[in-house]
């Protein structure tokens, strides 16, 4: 429940943390964007929204800069693909035996789904999953453990990055001074989430039309 508070309301946590940590907040975006994408143990945390709420927030700021901010997630989010390609390509699928607290952190059903997303888009799955939750974190590891070529996954990882930071983080700033995205955040959250999980919902009821 505390995740799903977080989702909903990060713009109000982020909030709370500028005014807390000031131009620390930099340093603490770049970590959060770095950990969802770069390990693949955490695909949980909130990619989409974190960039939506950082470009809003920083557009009512008269002290953050959003080209620094840009600058620094781009970097998060190509290194962290970059670090979980690494990580895929080592580890392979004995991640799946990983657990904590007694809980499976990756389950063979999510690698499932993001294998079905090579298998339809390819290569590209590098720069269409920067969209999908979930599949975000599982497509570089997914392309580790398969060994794709190294400079074609980076050409498509900073492809997919760019479009993915620039295109949400830049809509939350131009769009954050208007008083109904402010005050409709919640909800604009959640369509977000919904647009972004609709390929999976689609790609499920595909598979169980073939398997009928």
């Amino acid at each position: 429940m505390e995740l799903i508070d977080f989702i909903l309301h990060v713009d109000q946590y982020l909030y709370d943390l500028i005014e807390t940590y000031g131009y620390w907040i930099y340093a603490i975006l770049f970590l959060i964007v770095f950990v969802e994408t770069g390990l693949v143990v955490m695909p949980f945390l909130p990619g989409d929204s974190l960039l939506f709420a950082t470009g809003m927030l920083i557009a009512q700021s008269q002290e953050l800069d959003i080209t620094v901010a840009i600058i620094l997630l781009l970097i998060a989010a190509i290194s962290g693909d970059s670090l979980n390609y690494y990580i895929g390509s080592k580890v392979g699928l004995r991640i799946t035996n990983f657990r904590l607290f007694g809980k499976q952190m990756v389950k063979q059903e999510h690698l499932d789904k993001t294998h079905s997303f090579y298998e339809k888009y390819g290569e590209r799955t590098i720069v269409v999953a920067r969209f999908i939750p979930i599949v975000r974190t599982l497509a570089p590891f997914v392309a580790g453990v398969g060994s794709m070529n190294y400079r074609v996954f980076m050409m498509y990882n900073i492809i997919g990055g760019v479009f993915w930071v620039l295109s949400l983080t830049l809509a939350g700033y131009f769009l954050g001074n208007f008083s109904f995205v402010q005050e409709n955040f919640s909800k604009i959250v959640l369509l977000i989430i919904i647009v972004s999980i609709l390929p999976i919902v689609i790609e499920m009821i595909k598979a169980k039309f073939k398997k009928a």
